[in-house]
């Protein structure tokens, strides 16, 4: 019987290396999977976050009349990052609810 818990505890030791609790070596498992999942979301927010302010500047431009040939094009790719990043941190948020 001794035997048996010794086994035991070998194999526990292999897979729970330095006896973390179930829920950091869950997250731990889950960094080696998907590394700088939180770093990619955070860039996906400051980038939309930067796309959304110079909307905002492009679309104050635009109502005010001023350089409507250049504001224009600039607002659209304004939108086209936010969009873009937010496509992006939608794929993000589905990855990690995969399995």
């Amino acid at each position: 019987m001794a035997n048996s818990t010794s086994k035991k505890r070998k194999a526990n030791s292999k897979v729970n290396p330095g006896q973390l609790n179930p829920e950091q070596f869950a997250r731990l498992k889950a960094e080696t999977k998907a590394p700088y999942r939180g770093l990619r979301k955070f860039i996906y927010f400051t980038f939309a976050s930067s796309g959304f302010i110079g909307a905002v500047v492009f679309l104050a431009q635009l109502a005010a009349g001023n350089e409507v040939a250049t504001a224009l094009p600039n607002l659209a790719l304004q939108v086209g990052v936010v969009a873009l990043m937010v496509w992006l941190f939608r794929l993000e948020q589905r990855g990690e609810r995969k399995p």
